[in-house]
């Protein structure tokens, strides 16, 4: 037996992201999940010191990388990106399945939100205005 306090739902640890994932997408009108094709979703333990340094963060529950659809080129032509959702930061911030599982969902739907062009000043405008 270890110390670590998630041991008693660490075996559902994945199917609450992967459920949450679903259900973050699942909430966008399909005009905006249907040009989600080129964004890869992937789960990674922690994040690497170069990933906080991007974005000048010391700690991060997820991560967009790529272009903006709204900083396309002309053509529109779809670059690949990808969302990170960081597995370590989501369960220490939240410790229980119910409030991981809406947290994983959230940021999910904030990083979606970066590869459609709102910055975090935008979104914080966005949550304020209701």
């Amino acid at each position: 037996m270890t110390d670590d306090p998630f041991d008693e739902w660490a075996e559902a640890d994945d199917p609450i992201f992967d459920a949450a994932i679903g259900r973050a997408i699942g909430r966008l009108p399909p005009a905006y999940a249907d040009r989600l094709g080129s964004v890869a979703i992937v789960i990674e333990d922690e994040p690497t010191r170069e990933q906080l340094a991007s974005v000048g963060a010391v700690g991060l529950l997820g991560l967009y990388q790529g272009v903006p659809r709204t900083s396309l080129g002309a053509e529109g032509v779809p670059v690949p990106s990808k969302i990170t959702l960081f597995r370590g930061p989501l369960r220490r911030a939240y410790p229980n399945p119910a409030s991981l599982s809406e947290a994983v969902e959230d940021t999910v739907l904030h990083e979606i939100a970066h590869h459609f062009g709102l910055s975090d000043a935008r979104l914080q405008e966005l949550r304020r205005e209701g």
